[in-house]
């Protein structure tokens, strides 16, 4: 089965070609450069460079997988959730490949391509479903932050996520508070690096809440109030770090705390995380550091994977097909807040 698929949620433009559920090619375009000068993504800019870069990127990922497009036998595509016009794109684009090639289209969830994500290993990259343990589910990006309990492959529920800012936009949006260049999480991560963790203490929101829940907004309010009353710190290299450092330690602080409790809640022995803000590395250092200790097992997304594409969307899809799943109409239309749990 080679199977072509296609990811524009957001700002990456990415087509890959999968092969019996290995990943021949896995090509993305990165819109970074575009929307640094505004400091965030900006919609109908992302809309217009995915209309731009969609097809010369399935040609880069055809041409590198050694696949015409006749060879193709299915075709997926995220159907959401996402920005809406940068989905319409991917969409469309990939439902019109499968009508012209008159093959199945399978549409994706994009939180569901990033829950599967953590069992793609290896080289060629491939699921290691063998080695599937139900597990607790930490997604965490700068759209979204939750909690997912996955009883088996395919079968899962929502336990709990944000209730406002998610954990990489309190990452950006703090990182553009004390003057960083967008994207401002990685940024931090590597400026924190430098930093004293405990020189600056800020609050760890929901930390002691009984729910598995998410708030990052407060976070990111106390750090704004610190930074206004203590300007010097930003002109000072040093105290910046710290700050830094006190910030990613209260954001990783929450995250690895009730992703452990949740694991232990539901007498699950096995943890996984996936998203962009999987990449920071005091978040994989201390997720590494408590599951040893606490004899967990661990499967952290390989970091090409943190960040969306469409090797993830086609895995889920070849899953999906070797399930003998329903195909996805060719009319079906976006779903750009399409909840997890409706999916499940």
């Amino acid at each position: 089965m080679l199977l072509l698929a296609f990811e524009t949620s957001c700002d990456e433009t990415s087509v890959a070609v999968l092969k019996n559920g290995c990943v021949l090619a896995n090509a993305v375009s990165s819109q970074v450069k575009i929307h640094e000068e505004y400091g965030g993504v900006v919609p109908e800019l992302a809309s217009r460079e995915h209309l731009r870069n969609l097809m010369p990127v399935a040609r880069q990922a055809l041409d590198q997988a050694g696949v015409t497009p006749n060879q193709i036998e299915a075709v997926a595509g995220t159907r959401g959730p996402g920005l809406p016009g940068a989905l319409l794109v991917g969409l469309r684009a990939s439902q019109g490949i499968a009508f012209i090639l008159d093959k199945p289209f399978i549409g994706i969830h994009h939180h569901e391509a990033h829950l599967y994500s953590p069992w793609i290993s290896g080289d060629p990259l491939s699921l290691d479903i063998d080695a599937f343990q139900p597990n607790v589910s930490l997604i965490v990006s700068g759209g979204h932050t939750m909690l997912v309990q996955v009883s088996a492959p395919m079968k899962h529920r929502v336990l709990g996520m944000t209730v406002d800012d998610a954990a990489g936009e309190c990452f950006d949006k703090v990182a553009k508070l004390i003057g960083l260049p967008y994207p401002g999480g990685p940024e931090l991560d590597r400026l924190a690096k430098e930093g004293n963790e405990k020189i600056h203490q800020f609050p760890r929101p929901k930390l002691h809440d009984d729910s598995h829940d998410f708030s990052f907004s407060g976070l990111k309010t106390s750090v704004r109030y610190f930074i206004r009353d203590n300007p010097e710190v930003l002109e000072d290299g040093l105290r910046l770090r710290d700050l830094c450092a006190g910030v990613q330690s209260a954001i990783v602080d929450v995250l690895v705390k009730k992703t452990v409790r949740a694991a232990k809640r539901h007498g699950l022995r096995c943890i996984t995380a996936s998203g962009g803000v999987t990449c920071n590395s005091r978040l994989r250092t201390v997720l590494e550091e408590v599951c040893r200790d606490e004899d967990f097992m661990l499967r952290l997304a390989n970091p090409k994977l943190c960040t969306d594409n469409a090797a993830m969307v086609g895995m889920v899809a070849h899953m999906r097909l070797a399930n003998d799943c329903e195909f996805t109409s060719l009319d079906a239309e976006i779903i750009p807040n399409w909840s997890l749990e409706q999916l499940a």
